[in-house]
């Protein structure tokens, strides 16, 4: 029945983001290849306090370089084959424009909570700029089913299934320990995660990429075969029905799940900031999706790519065995060891983010929130990631798919009916600039 649900519900969802690409893409000029603005950005002083834009992008990638760069990618090879990756490029530039106008709209339409902190994303952008109070609070119910539920659960199962590839520790150690480190950062508040995922994401996004580099230039003769392998297989059309359409469907599911463009969240996260340029932060997590999927999911598929990957079966899979084996058989035992390290980090810093964002949904259907509301917030927050440890990585990932099927189909939404909000943004944004140059 899941299976079912599943499928109906991303024919529809991928209809809707990949039209809604091409549609804001034309709209907006083309934002998401605006690559000197985008760099310019992410190096602009926020003279208004607070948590800073560059912040933010950490926050957020720290939401997106999850289970989705190494599990994910994974799936996506092992179901759809080689020619998935490519269609995770596509929609990786087509729908980075989703990120792009999500973002803006968060910033316009933010509001402040109880402690004057700033709170946004897609609940409030339909509650002030739609005017539909009830499809918000849909949205933000979904959120906090979505993330402290679903996006949670699969990051303890992940690192529980790594760890027992190198040492066979009971799932319920392992949830215990989750557990009390999640416990020490979320009871300190949103300061605090978004300290921690500071210093946490390019720490770890430098570690990651640079051994997968390392990798990829040992094989280096090895690569053109793998790209080829990516652009042929992207293509075969032999099997339209039983082949090509699945394998396109797996590249659009498996890309939205890691960067999480057009899901909304992104713009959770980026509202808390100070700033009011919201083309500047719009522009700045763009950045962060083409990270995302261009260094870390690319750096992941090239190296299973150059693995024996298809001698190999598993029952049960959560993806990361896969990802964990191709490490290992070019790096040896340390490759065990690097990818647990790796996802032990990727997967932490996507609890605290999605924590955050479950907070932050918390904060929209509750108008009163009050400290004694965010505990039991929490305590339940702990709870899902101890049972997501010993769960089952299968139904967990069916239960995760359809979360996001039904947050991309309500965000895209409420993205298309807000277009000429982002639109007359940018032409602000424009004409600042210009009188900027011109008193120059």
């Amino acid at each position: 029945m899941l299976e079912s649900i599943n499928k109906l519900l991303w024919g529809f969802a991928a209809i809707m983001i990949v039209t809604g690409g091409f549609v804001f893409t034309k709209k907006f000029g083309g934002v998401q290849f605006h690559f000197k603005r985008m760099f310019s950005s992410l190096f602009q002083k926020n003279n208004n306090g607070g948590i800073s834009a560059f912040g933010t992008l950490m926050m957020v990638m720290a939401g997106r370089i999850g289970v989705g760069s190494l599990a994910g990618v994974a799936l996506a090879i092992y179901y759809g084959g080689p020619g998935a990756i490519f269609w995770m490029w596509i929609i990786t530039l087509l729908c980075a424009v989703h990120t792009f106008a999500e973002t803006v709209l968060g910033n316009i339409y933010k509001e402040k909570d109880f402690k004057k902190i700033y709170k946004g994303g897609p609940m409030y952008y339909i509650k002030n700029g739609l005017h539909k109070p009830k499809l918000g609070l849909l949205y933000a119910i979904f959120i906090l089913i979505a993330y402290v539920g679903g996006f949670i659960g699969i990051q303890a199962n992940t690192i529980t299934k790594s760890l027992n590839i190198i040492y066979p520790l009971s799932p319920i150690i392992v949830g215990l320990i989750l557990v009390f480190l999640t416990a020490i950062i979320i009871f300190g508040g949103v300061e605090r995660i978004s300290n921690i995922t500071n210093k946490l994401v390019p720490c770890m996004t430098l570690f990651y990429v640079g051994i997968s580099f390392f990798i990829i230039i040992m094989s280096w003769n090895h690569i053109p075969q793998v790209f080829g392998s990516i652009f042929s297989d992207a293509f075969n059309m032999k099997s339209f029905i039983g082949g090509f359409i699945p394998m396109v469907m797996i590249g659009i599911q498996r890309g939205i799940f890691a960067m999480e463009a057009g899901l909304g969240t992104g713009s959770i996260a980026s509202s808390i900031t100070n700033s009011d340029d919201s083309i500047s932060l719009g522009y700045i997590q763009v950045i962060g999706i083409y990270i995302t999927m261009f260094l870390i999911c690319t750096s992941t598929a090239l190296v299973i790519l150059n693995s024996n990957y298809l001698t190999l079966d598993f029952a049960d899979m959560n993806g990361i065995e896969l990802t964990q084996h191709a490490f290992t058989n070019f790096l040896g035992n340390f490759g065990n060891y690097f990818v647990f390290i790796s996802i032990l980090l990727f997967s932490f810093s996507t609890i605290l983010t999605g924590y955050y964002y479950g907070e932050s949904s918390l904060k929209y259907i509750k108008k009163n929130v009050n400290s004694f509301h965010l505990t039991i917030l929490k305590v339940i927050t702990l709870i899902i990631l101890f049972l997501g440890a010993i769960m089952s990585s299968t139904l967990l990932w069916k239960i995760v798919d359809i979360m996001v099927a039904i947050l991309a189909i309500v965000n895209v939404y409420a993205l298309y009916e807000l277009k000429d909000d982002v639109k007359s943004e940018i032409i602000y944004d424009k004409k600042v600039k210009c009188d900027k140059m011109n008193l120059r």
